[in-house]
């Protein structure tokens, strides 16, 4: 793992579409880490900007900016000191990606909010659920003391 004592200097967050759970990753960790850390998302396919994902992320006055959807296949000249994964799918892509690369792969399972069906609220809250679960990772992961993290 990318655990030296510097830790990783540019992340990418992947997950299916790059829509979701990557995007609102890369907005968290933007929002509480060093801005010398590159922090980046993509999908293993493009999928279309989620209205939820910036909904959640606006309650705690983080935001996706001009954010669009893009593939790993798009970032063929970046290199990254560590993946992480957020879906089975984009693990299994980022592995075959990195195959030829020092590169760390981890693992974040994440739940999918897209699958919840329901009113609008049950839908928000489980993309807040989402959300409170990647910022509890991102903190964990990269030892993250910053009140905007920290915040609730």
């Amino acid at each position: 793992m990318a655990d030296d004592a510097k830790g990783p200097r540019s992340v990418l967050f992947m997950c299916r579409m790059n829509s979701v759970r990557s995007p609102m990753a890369e907005a968290i960790a933007r929002h509480g880490l060093s801005p010398s850390i590159f922090v980046a998302s993509a999908g293993v396919r493009a999928g279309e900007r989620d209205p939820f994902v910036d909904a959640v992320l606006a309650e705690q006055g983080m935001r996706l900016a001009g954010h669009q959807p893009r593939t790993i296949g798009d970032l063929e000249d970046d290199y990254f000191d560590l993946i992480v994964t957020l879906a089975p799918e984009a693990h299994h892509a980022a592995l075959e990606f990195t195959r030829s690369m020092a590169v760390d792969v981890e693992y974040w399972p994440t739940p999918d909010p897209t699958v919840v069906t329901g009113s609008r609220d049950q839908i928000m809250s489980a993309y807040r659920d989402v959300r409170e679960r990647l910022k509890a990772k991102v903190a964990e992961r990269f030892v993250v003391g910053t009140p905007e993290i920290d915040a609730e």
